[in-house]
C-alpha cells in the first residue's frame, strides 16, 4: 500500500495510536472489532494476539528484525525522509499495511502527544514462549517481580541487552514491557531480548523460583539484608545458571520471595546511600554476574 496522507482520522487502521488503550491492544474482544473495521472479509481472529506501539524509527526497526509484522505506521512528515529506509521494509513483508504521514499539528491533533520521535508503528503481538523452552537454553535471567514503572522496565531491559543476561521473566503483577514507553527506553531491545511471564500458571514466587530451580538454576534476591552477599560475591558469578530477581521501586521484593530465593545479594554502597534505582541497581548487578567467557 502506498505512503498516503493522513485525511481521515477515523480510518480504523489509526485506531492503534488514537483511541485505543494498551489495555484495549490486548483485549481479544476490542481487536475482533477493530479487524473486522479494517476489512469484513478477513479472519477477525487475526488480530487475536493484540497489537503493540513502538515509537521511533529506531525501536520499529528492531521490532522489524525480530520478525514482527506490522499492522499500520503513522509517520510525522520532517522525518519521512529519514523513515525512508523503515517504510520500504514495512512495505516489502507487510504490503498491505498503511502508511500514513502527517505535519506535525495534524499528528499530535490525532494522538495527543505533544512529541512524537518520529513515528509510530502498530505491529502485531508476537506471542509470549513458554518460560520453560526460554530457560532451557539460558545462563543468567532476570526476574521483574512487580515491577511497574515502564521506564524502568525499559531500562531493565536495554541493560540486559548490553550485558549479557539471556533473558527476562516478569511476574503477573509487572508493567508490559511492550508498552510503547517501555520499548521506547529499552531502544528496542524489548523485541531482542527473549521474555516471557513467570507465575501466571505456577503461582509466584513459591511456583516461580521451584521452576527456575527444576532448571537448573541459583536463585538470588536483591534486597536490603544484613546477611546479603555482595553482590561481587564470586559465588554468584561462579553459577552455572543463575536468576537474579529485583524488585520494585520503593516496596522492593516481597518477604516471602526473598525467603525462598538461595541467596540475598545486596550492591555494596558509599557515602551513606542505602539503595539505587532499580534499573540502575539492574546494571551493576547484571555486570558483575556476567558469564565467564564474556570477560
Amino acid at each position: 500500500m502506498p505512503v498516503m496522507p493522513l485525511c481521515d482520522v477515523n480510518d480504523p487502521r489509526l485506531a492503534p495510536f488514537t483511541s485505543m488503550t494498551d489495555t484495549e491492544l490486548r483485549d481479544p474482544r476490542q481487536l475482533v472489532g477493530l479487524a473486522r473495521a479494517v476489512c469484513a472479509q478477513q479472519d477477525p481472529e487475526r488480530l487475536s494476539e493484540g497489537l503493540l506501539v513502538a515509537e521511533s524509527i529506531n525501536v520499529a526497526a528492531r521490532a522489524l528484525d525480530a520478525g514482527l509484522m506490522p499492522f499500520s505506521l503513522l509517520v510525522e512528515k520532517r522525518w519521512a525522509d529519514g523513515a525512508a529506509e523503515l517504510i520500504d521494509r514495512v512495505q516489502a513483508v507487510a504490503p498491505d499495511a498503511p502508511v500514513f504521514v502527517a505535519d506535525h499539528d495534524a499528528v499530535r491533533a490525532v494522538t495527543g502527544l505533544a512529541r512524537m520521535r518520529g513515528l509510530l508503528a502498530a505491529f502485531h503481538r508476537p506471542p509470549l514462549p513458554d518460560a520453560s523452552a526460554l530457560l532451557a537454553g539460558a545462563r543468567r535471567v532476570a526476574v521483574l517481580e512487580d515491577v511497574t514503572n515502564h521506564t524502568n522496565v525499559g531500562a531493565i531491559f536495554r541493560s540486559a541487552a548490553a550485558l549479557g543476561i539471556d533473558a527476562v521473566l516478569v511476574t503477573p503483577g509487572c508493567h508490559d514491557p511492550f508498552y510503547r514507553r517501555a520499548s521506547r527506553v529499552s531502544m528496542g531491545t524489548v523485541f531482542q531480548v527473549p521474555w516471557t511471564r513467570i507465575g501466571v500458571r505456577e503461582g509466584w514466587p513459591e511456583g516461580g523460583i521451584g521452576l527456575l530451580r527444576a532448571h537448573g538454576f541459583a536463585t538470588a534476591a536483591l534486597a536490603l539484608s544484613d546477611d546479603a552477599l555482595p553482590v561481587q560475591d564470586r559465588r554468584l558469578r561462579n553459577c552455572d545458571k543463575l536468576a537474579l530477581i529485583l524488585g520494585t521501586e520503593g516496596d522492593g521484593l516481597a518477604t516471602r520471595t526473598i525467603a525462598a530465593c538461595d541467596w540475598c545479594v545486596r550492591i555494596p554502597m558509599d557515602h551513606g546511600v542505602d539503595s539505587l534505582n532499580v534499573a540502575a541497581a539492574s546494571a551493576v548487578a547484571f555486570w558483575e554476574v556476567r558469564t565467564r567467557h564474556r570477560d
